[in-house]
């Protein structure tokens, strides 16, 4: 088989001709000796959903309402698969069940041969996961409630050479099943602006429209870290972690097909003191069809009373697989009126020319409110290093972006920066924020060179944050051997242009709990000594007092000899 991209073809076609010629060289036993193995070919993993339910055959005529069911490969491999590839599905176990039609996916054709069998063709498998079909199953015709089936999927491949790979897919089974629930949640009216301490009932209220009863439902809670629900129910399992808190409500008993149910005590939703942009997302499943989450092993149980639902309407029907998944969930957004007040901090450091120390700088978030994009998933604010006359960049922490003076896009990603991008994460707690070290050596002992640190929004055309309140402490320096310390320097470094302090002699903004001066070598967020290399100047004289000792020593030793003979 051939697994290639188009952007290494070049470099490994080189490559192979490279090691045969030195194959070749080496003489005949050599190359029969050092030819390599063939490489392993990669296993493919069929998969899909477990089950799917039908919508019942409409005996009284019109288009049957169909449901669909994504069939899905998986190459483990780090680069694309091209190659012929064909999957074979097997329909003999859905006859008299279920009618079976294709949507396949790009670069795939699909045909299918009577009702027992279907092929789909295709040349390319991208790394991961992908659909390469949908199936899209109605109930047949005289089919009942109740009646399942199973549709097996294998697959085989070719690779360029047309030579069949050993075993490449592994086959996938899925159940069809006539009938089933069709859990709905209902949609509830909240005030989605509320102010910090707002309180709001939450009457969790779902249905089952669907042909089938569901034995038993898990009702689902996931708020934001603004939010809180202050009950804690004991058949409900409990995870916190940095931006959400989950619910898992186990509720026992029949849930009728036709009927309506409630909680017997609605929910309280609280907006916190640390509420800002928030979400609460609420959703009914019946019970076995939950997978368990990774989360599960560290989940608390609620010491509470037990969370129950009532029936608001009754019907009667059987049980099953729901019939339309998508409408099992609502979800709720907040924007709390709110602020967070995104402090930045530097640091000082001291050294000679050719001395190395490290510089921790960043910004942290002294609330009230916590502040997320968890929808959009991107960075709630940026800190932007200018870096210190005199200095240069040995190291900077991962992600973050090195750009020109004038803050624009830098072709050059290997030599250090005049200045730096380091985004936020996607959420950033009350009392958290952004930690940074950066390694500088001191290429000229300037006194007071002064780089500016400032915590800005995540782009470079989004200088403000709108959240925050006191934009005036979104500054401070990084000052290298300032005014009461420091080595020798031929003449003062003014701060950076624009920078804080600049002209007014101010020393580095300090973070919560420090003072806003400090002795030079020590941080400016939690004191502490700056790490040092040393300079090669130190170095040299160090080794230059060792060697005079050691001769001393010498003279010394011979001298006394001599007078003892």
């Amino acid at each position: 088989m051939t697994r290639f991209s188009p952007r290494t073809a070049p470099l490994r076609r080189a490559g192979g001709l490279a090691a045969t010629a030195l194959l070749l060289a080496a003489g005949p036993l050599t190359v029969a000796a050092a030819a390599p193995a063939r490489a392993a070919d990669p296993v493919f993993t069929l998969g899909g959903p477990a089950e799917t339910a039908l919508h019942p055959y409409a005996e009284g005529g019109g288009a049957p309402k169909r449901s669909t069911a994504g069939i899905t490969v998986t190459n483990p491999a780090d680069e694309g698969y091209e190659g012929e590839f064909t999957l074979t599905f097997d329909l003999t176990g859905v006859a008299g069940v279920a009618d079976v039609a294709f949507d396949p996916g790009p670069g795939v054709e699909c045909e299918t041969k009577g009702t027992r069998s279907a092929v789909c063709t295709g040349d390319t498998l991208a790394p991961g996961l992908s659909t390469v079909t949908g199936l899209l199953l109605g109930a047949a015709k005289g089919s009942e409630q109740g009646a399942s089936g199973t549709i097996r999927v294998t697959g085989e491949a070719r690779s360029a050479t047309s030579t069949p790979l050993a075993a490449p897919f592994t086959p996938f089974t899925t159940r069809v099943t006539v009938g089933g629930p069709d859990l709905v949640m209902r949609k509830l009216p909240f005030d989605h602006e509320p102010t910090p301490g707002q309180k709001q009932q939450a009457p969790i209220t779902f249905a089952n429209r669907g042909s089938r009863d569901a034995d038993g439902v898990v009702l689902t809670l996931r708020y934001s870290r603004g939010l809180d629900i202050p009950q804690r129910y004991s058949n409900c399992a409990y995870t916190t972690d940095e931006t959400w808190t989950t619910a898992r409500c186990s509720v026992e008993g029949a849930f009728e097909a036709g009927a309506t149910y409630t909680l017997a005590a609605p929910l309280t939703l609280e907006a916190t003191t640390r509420a800002y942009r928030d979400l609460f997302v609420y959703g009914i499943q019946e019970a076995g069809t939950v997978p368990r989450a990774a989360s599960a092993a560290r989940s608390e149980r609620g010491s509470g009373t037990v969370l129950r639902a009532v029936p608001l309407t009754k019907a009667p029907a059987a049980r099953g697989v729901d019939l339309e998944p998508g409408d099992n969930e609502q979800e709720a957004e907040f924007r709390t009126a709110n602020t967070a007040d995104f402090m930045a901090y530097g640091d000082e450091a001291s050294g000679a020319a050719g001395a190395t120390v490290t510089a921790r700088l960043g910004f942290h978030n002294d609330g009230p409110a916590w502040i997320g994009r968890i929808r959009s998933g991107g960075s709630v604010a940026a800190v932007d290093f200018t870096v210190p006359q005199g200095a240069t960049v040995t190291s900077a922490p991962k992600g973050c972006r090195g750009v020109t003076a004038e803050g624009a896009y830098r072709e050059d990603r290997k030599t250090p920066a005049p200045r730096y991008l380091c985004p936020a994460p996607t959420a950033v707690r009350d009392g958290g924020g952004l930690d940074l070290s950066f390694g500088l050596r001191i290429d000229k002992a300037l006194i007071g060179a002064a780089g500016r640190v400032t915590v800005r929004g995540p782009g470079l055309q989004e200088a403000g944050l709108p959240f925050d309140p006191k934009p005036g402490n979104n500054t401070a320096r990084v000052v290298l051997n300032g005014q009461s310390g420091g080595g020798p320097s031929p003449s003062p470094a003014p701060p950076a242009e624009g920078g804080p302090g600049a002209g007014s002699g101010r020393t580095p903004s300090a973070a919560p709990g420090t003072s806003g001066t400090g002795a030079p070598g020590t941080t400016g967020r939690g004191g502490g000594s700056l790490a040092s290399t040393g300079s090669p100047a130190a170095m040299t004289a160090a080794v230059t007092a060792i060697a005079a000792l050691t001769t001393g020593l010498a003279l010394f030793a011979a001298a006394r000899r001599g007078r003892k003979a």
